[in-house]
């Protein structure tokens, strides 16, 4: 039995390991690609080490920093990432508060819709939404981040509204005998006790506003604003060729911080999930 139970898990652990380097060599392509010349990571060459011919250090890093429009972009993705991701957090840590304490007619419709929407495809809204967005001035870096917010809310509030059923009633009627108000009770008691859903919350959030392509891509005036992802498609120079090293230095760059983000707090999205799917 024992060595049954060995060998399971030798298996486990080599398709693990399989899993793993599959994950992780594209990134590590695009890291070695990004030191080589433009020559070499258009031929056949593509999948090769950097040698003494191709290797040229930190010249495409240096080309993609001083191109036109990269620290703009890195700003927007910046300011449309940080801003989606604190109204998302704030506007559905507290309706889902108020779907669980509030048991009525309308929080179940409401709860429901949320969840409905995380089934709906992007591509069903996408034309719509560019048209409205453009009628109602939302074409800004500024106020694209209101649709972030109704696109990131049903998932926010399916895992909000999990974990909230675990928190103790009596934690909170404690806090109000004590003269505290809704907001107070909200922001002193109940969101601490959130914690490690909230940051799996903002974790998974943070990956997918910084990565976005196509809602920017529709959305935005492209003319004064592009986002890092949508940036990266313009690395090109005279008669449409493509500068592959910039580009390659320029996906790196944009990838980097948040594979460093994912694995040093990894473990929160893990407690944060099972806190929510399984409590309550």
């Amino acid at each position: 039995m024992k060595r049954n139970e060995q060998i399971a898990k030798t298996i486990v652990f080599a398709i693990l390991c399989i899993l793993t380097v599959l994950w992780i060599y594209p990134v590590f392509m695009i890291l070695i690609n990004s030191l080589k010349g433009d020559a070499f990571i258009s031929t056949n060459n593509v999948f090769s080490l950097p040698n003494a011919e191709s290797f040229v250090g930190l010249r495409n890093y240096i080309d993609a920093l001083s191109s036109k429009g990269f620290a703009a972009a890195f700003g927007y993705s910046l300011i449309i990432t940080l801003t989606s991701d604190i109204l998302i957090l704030i506007g559905t840590s507290m309706c889902a508060w108020y779907i669980t304490r509030v048991n009525s007619l309308l929080s179940k419709i409401c709860y429901g819709l949320f969840v409905f929407s995380m089934v709906v495809p992007f591509q069903m809204l996408m034309y719509t939404l560019s048209s409205t967005a453009d009628r109602l001035d939302l074409d800004t870096p500024y106020n694209i981040c209101i649709i972030y917010l109704g696109f990131g809310a049903g998932l926010a509030v399916f895992m909000f509204t999990g974990f909230m059923k675990s928190i103790p009633l009596e934690i909170e009627e404690a806090a109000m005998i004590d003269g505290c108000n809704p907001l107070q009770t909200f922001f002193q008691v109940v969101l601490p006790i959130l914690k490690p859903t909230l940051i799996s919350v903002a974790i998974l959030e943070t990956m997918w506003l910084w990565n976005d392509y196509l809602l920017p891509y529709l959305v935005l005036d492209r003319k004064k604003y592009m986002t890092i992802p949508i940036l990266i498609q313009y690395f090109r120079g005279s008669y449409g060729h493509v500068e592959m090293g910039p580009m390659m230095a320029c996906i790196m760059m944009t990838v980097l911080p948040i594979i460093i983000m994912y694995i040093c707090l990894q473990k929160y999205i893990i407690k944060g999930v099972i806190a929510g799917a399984v409590k309550g």
